[in-house]
């Protein structure tokens, strides 16, 4: 939801250039495999594979479309069993950079996008994770904001224009309540 809100409602609106990269919950979490949370933190990590061997070859170009097409999946159609290689094709994309799935090197270029983006933020943190240049041109990161439906324009931009004012204040650090309703997607683009 937090990616589609930047996407849809804010990135025009705020001038902003979006760059994707990974964070695997299977690496930064490192559930047990007898866990419930390993099968899909290992296929969403196959995934992130897949993606930064798809930067590797074509670039940042195809990487937004890519990545809604596995959340499509995964959020919509709430599988994670996805031929990716049929994916891979529809978008037009090389169907061998499927094999990426199993290829273990590609970790390390999770591990190091990932300390990255959490050197701006700290370690305990989760997804999503927003990075941006903050008015002094230092750069900022911020977990959140976990956001769980779609919001008028206005108060979009106002939402965003307070995390932003948050994130670039030194001594702040956190806005926490529970959740009491899961992600309200929009319908299946």
């Amino acid at each position: 939801m937090t990616a589609r809100w930047v996407v849809d409602d804010i990135a025009d609106q705020r001038d902003l250039e979006i760059s994707w990269r990974p964070i695997s919950l299977l690496l930064k979490n490192q559930p047990s495999p007898d866990s419930d949370y390993y099968a899909p933190s290992k296929a969403t990590h196959d995934f992130l594979r897949v993606m930064e061997a798809v930067r590797a070859a074509d670039g940042e170009a195809p990487i937004q479309g890519l990545y809604w097409a596995l959340a499509t999946r995964v959020h919509h159609d709430k599988t994670l069993d996805v031929d990716v290689a049929a994916l891979l094709s529809e978008l037009g994309l090389d169907p061998a950079h499927a094999a990426a799935a199993d290829d273990e090197s590609w970790d390390a270029v999770i591990q190091t996008a990932m300390d990255e983006g959490l050197a701006l933020t700290g370690g305990d943190v989760g997804t999503p994770l927003l990075a941006f240049d903050g008015a002094n041109g230092e750069r900022v990161g911020i977990f959140g904001p976990v956001i769980s439906r779609e919001f008028r324009a206005d108060r979009s931009l106002a939402i965003w224009d307070a995390m932003v004012t948050l994130a670039e204040t030194p001594g702040f650090w956190e806005l926490k309540r529970t959740r009491t309703e899961g992600p309200q997607f929009p319908a299946r683009p």
